[in-house]
């Protein structure tokens, strides 16, 4: 499951190549050269995920893989942190290969690193270097600062037991880092589908004081029983913020309870984009409530050269109220950007404010102050319960063992994967949504009261439910499948009752002994034996219980009559207990 959803990260690579590079055109390649195409693409994911690069043609142009490479596939030169990557990838076309198969010591061995970086032009058997070792061979010798700068190789392909040392010696000298399957899918995959692949450090938003009379700002210096904070009030432009989270996307929503809601939110989206859309003037800065901002450091220069022009910098800015507004103002951008911005954008500003945190030495004092403001600020959607406890350490990791060990995203934040199911990057039914995640669990276990209860996060609380019993989890993974089989087949107009999560535990009682097969042939197969199962159930509850039979009197002859209805046997108390007797000696 993991390796499709890489392919389908690839494949979205490849369509969003402009027309002329035709080597990348999916609908016309042959397997061969489409596994040629997807190789490179890998190189894109990494260039995307780990450097923010989101134009396909700047990163197309650090790519040097091709004849005459001098082993080396790409590169990237950072000037922030004075570091120098180069790159070597190789693309497994199988899932099996992918997660196992190594890159040989030879293929390590034929990186020119140090030729290359030497200035040689030819590699050791005379065959020139092709245009792009060139053109990284000329852009470094023009760092002014070069002797500042670290090197650092990647590997993007399966290498181990290899000490670091042993590394160093086979690729020249310098450090390596690799990329093997496992991480491969922990830092590019999963952070592409959630949106959080690259973290905002440092942003600079110009701003326009043509219309300010008083300046830029308001600042003001609030003592708290946590920190010392400074709020700075100000209106800034909305396409600015637009082109932000167009790059940062929910990495800079981590304290947010909530990441964008596509549907819930769905009536302030839509008097978002009509305010926008649909209006020349600046009602917009009127009609909003405006953005709440964090910021460990925050600067705004009036003196930049520029009449009527500041520059605000924000460091590591994350916003906890106003995801919504400007996720929205983001999805109008990248619908646009081909068109003219200026006519949608122009002149149209929001109220920002951002909250300074002046000592962040106490982590725990700056959550709980973070949290507490995030609660009180976010107003314009209810934030319900559960979405409190979103960013705890226990569905964090509820999330990474589910996606790691099944394919299958678990939706610990409402919306965290609406960008990932809009980029095409994954398909939403591999989504499960945390309410039905507990509830899925529970049925397929034996807890089945527990799993058609209404309000399963009232409190964050999850008795039976264990993180590290793969069994338990095995049965999740089926039932995940089964539920949405059942559901699939269900009649709209019927709402769920006891019996469906009921069905998920006796499925397992009867299925899993035969394997983790979700292939929904086999599933609606095995359905299909388990509904004449069920029938035999019925009966036997009907006959040997009580339980679902209304007593009453036969206005006819007065004679002492029962009547059993399925319904009431789904209510009654005793239903669980009745099901996991019966269908328990089937395991």
């Amino acid at each position: 499951m993991k390796y499709k959803v890489y392919l389908n990260i690839l494949d979205q690579i490849l369509r969003e190549a402009p027309e002329r590079f035709v080597r990348y055109r999916i609908d016309d390649l042959d397997p061969e050269k489409l596994n040629q195409a997807r190789s490179r693409a890998s190189i894109h994911l990494f260039l995307k995920v780990s450097f923010g690069l989101l134009d396909f043609e700047e990163r197309e142009r650090v790519i040097t893989d091709g004849s005459y490479d001098g082993g080396i596939d790409g590169y990237y030169i950072d000037q922030e942190t004075k570091s120098l990557y180069l790159l070597q990838a190789k693309f497994r076309t199988n899932e099996s290969n992918f997660e196992q198969k190594e890159i040989s010591l030879e293929e390590l061995l034929s990186m020119d690193v140090n030729r290359i970086l030497e200035g040689e032009c030819f590699d050791e058997e005379g065959n020139e270097y092709n245009g792009k070792i060139k053109q990284l061979q000329r852009e470094v010798s023009q760092i002014d600062d070069i002797a500042r700068y670290t090197y650092k190789v990647v590997i993007l392909a399966n290498l181990s037991g290899i000490s670091p040392l042993k590394l160093r010696l086979l690729t020249g000298g310098y450090p390596v880092d690799v990329f093997d399957a496992v991480k491969t899918y922990d830092n590019l995959v999963f952070p592409v589908i959630s949106g959080t692949y690259f973290t905002a450090s440092d942003i600079s938003i110009p701003i326009d004081l043509s219309n300010k009379n008083a300046g830029a700002k308001i600042s003001y210096t609030v003592s708290t029983k946590a920190n010392e904070c400074e709020i700075t009030a100000l209106f800034v432009p909305t396409i600015e913020l637009a082109k932000m989270m167009t790059k940062y996307k929910n990495s800079i929503l981590k304290f947010n309870p909530r990441s964008y809601l596509d549907l819930e939110g769905k009536k302030v989206n839509t008097s978002i984009r009509e305010t926008i859309l649909n209006t020349d003037t600046n009602e917009f800065a009127l009609y909003n409530n405006g953005i709440t901002m964090l910021s460990d450091e925050t600067y705004i220069n009036e003196k930049i050269g520029q009449k009527n022009r500041a520059q605000l910098r924000v460091k590591n800015p994350q916003i906890i109220n106003g995801g919504q507004t400007t996720y929205t103002l983001s999805r109008i951008y990248e619908e646009n950007k081909s068109g003219d911005l200026e006519a949608i954008f122009g002149g149209k500003e929001v109220l920002l404010k951002i909250i300074t945190l002046m000592d962040n030495s106490n982590e725990e004092d700056k959550r709980h102050l973070i949290d507490d403001i995030s609660n009180a600020t976010n107003q314009q959607t209810p934030v319900i319960n559960a979405d409190r406890f979103a960013n705890e350490s226990f569905h964090k990791a509820i999330q990474r063992k589910v996606f790691d060990r099944y394919g299958i995203l678990y939706e610990r934040k409402r919306g965290e994967f609406s960008d990932g199911v809009l980029s095409g990057y994954i398909d939403e039914s591999i989504v499960v949504e945390r309410n039905q995640f507990f509830r899925i669990y529970y049925s397929a276990n034996g807890h089945i009261n527990l799993g058609a209860q209404k309000k399963l996060f009232q409190k964050n609380n999850f008795p039976h439910f264990k993180i590290n019993n793969n069994e338990s989890l095995d049965r999740f993974y089926i039932g995940f499948y089964v539920f949405n089989r059942l559901l699939k087949n269900r009649n709209p107009s019927f709402r769920l009752q006891k019996d469906t999560y009921a069905k998920i535990y006796a499925y397992n009682q009867i299925f899993l002994k035969q394997g983790l097969d979700i292939d929904s042939d086999v599933i609606s197969k095995n359905l299909a034996s388990l509904d004449e199962k069920w029938l035999d159930f019925i009966e036997y509850a009907k006959s040997n219980t009580t339980i679902g039979n209304r007593a009453y009197v036969d206005k006819v002859t007065g004679e002492a009559r029962s009547r059993f209805n399925e319904k009431r046997l789904y209510r009654s108390g005793q239903f669980e207990k009745i099901v996991v007797q019966y269908f328990e000696k089937m395991a």
